[in-house]
């Protein structure tokens, strides 16, 4: 069915006239007539018929022009609806991010972004960083936040975004606790791990063997930042920690710094994206960052 046509028709019913409807769209009115003859002759069916200086509707035509009247109502409702998304103001903006930003970073940003535009649907996905990949590249995610080792995808784009120094923590009783001392001292010392494969334990055993010293001995193993926190706050060991995971033990007085000589290291945290133009919601949200940071 000619969409043009009928809309033509659709006007000129609403109107009851073929010269008010031409007048209205700024179209002859022998063009408007010849176009709806076309729809009929199109759809088999008379609409309209001459009534007096206006139009009267056959049955058939006042069907159509009810129709008519939902689908164009439907047709201006997608373009606003379209044009919310244009704007940014609709649709969901997906966020997936691993523990580190997602939980001391992320928050905040979160929080003010949602109270400056309540209308924004968020949403926020903690995962593990080959898990954050795919929500990314599945399009379950718009941005992620990935810390630790950062990777490159052929479809994907890396920006650095923060980095956060490592601390070597411990109980406060315990007797590195507070002190400057070496790296080979610090090994000689059990230690609590995280999970084989996370950041923080690969880069201290990479410390060890560049610098050409045995690797500490793993006492314990966790599967989870709070476990291992609690673990050291309670006695146990030495552990490896991002800055951000250990502060607040730290300031509590529950852990203390073990100041090592010589090693400087950070948790890079990269923010990707996939290499196409990003969804306008997310856009502002990497816009309002920026301006806050």
């Amino acid at each position: 069915m000619n969409l043009h046509a009928l809309r033509l028709f659709h006007r000129t019913a609403e109107l009851g006239s073929v010269t008010k409807a031409a007048q209205e769209l700024n179209i002859s009115q022998p063009a408007v007539t010849s176009q709806i003859k076309k729809l009929e002759r199109e759809i088999g069916l008379r609409l309209l018929s001459p009534h007096g200086r206006g139009v009267f509707l056959t049955d058939a035509g006042v069907r159509l022009a009810l129709d008519a009247g939902r689908l164009f109502a439907l047709e201006r409702e997608i373009e606003g609806t379209l044009e919310q998304y244009r704007l940014g103001h609709a649709g969901t903006l997906k966020i997936a991010a691993t523990y580190l930003p997602a939980n001391f970073l992320l928050p905040r940003w979160i929080a003010r972004f949602k109270r400056e535009h309540p209308q924004a649907d968020v949403r926020f996905v903690t995962n593990g960083s080959s898990a954050v990949f795919d929500l990314l590249l599945r399009y379950e995610a718009d941005i992620a936040f990935i810390g630790g080792s950062q990777q490159d995808h052929p479809l994907l784009e890396r920006s650095p975004w923060q980095e956060d120094e490592m601390w070597f923590v411990a109980h406060p009783d315990h007797p590195l606790a507070g002190r400057e001392t070496s790296l080979r001292e610090v090994v000689r010392e059990p230690f609590a791990f995280r999970e084989e494969g996370s950041y923080s334990r690969e880069q201290l055993l990479a410390l060890c063997r560049t610098r050409r010293l045995p690797e500490p001995g793993i006492g314990l193993e966790m599967n989870g930042y709070n476990e291992l926190i609690r673990v050291v706050a309670d006695g146990y060991g030495i552990a490896f920690l991002s800055a951000l995971e250990a502060r607040e033990g730290i300031e509590r007085g529950v852990l203390k710094r073990i100041y090592v000589q010589d090693v400087h290291v950070v948790n890079p945290i990269g923010l990707y994206t996939r290499k196409e133009p990003l969804p306008t919601h997310a856009q502002r949200f990497l816009e309002f960052m920026s301006s806050i940071s």
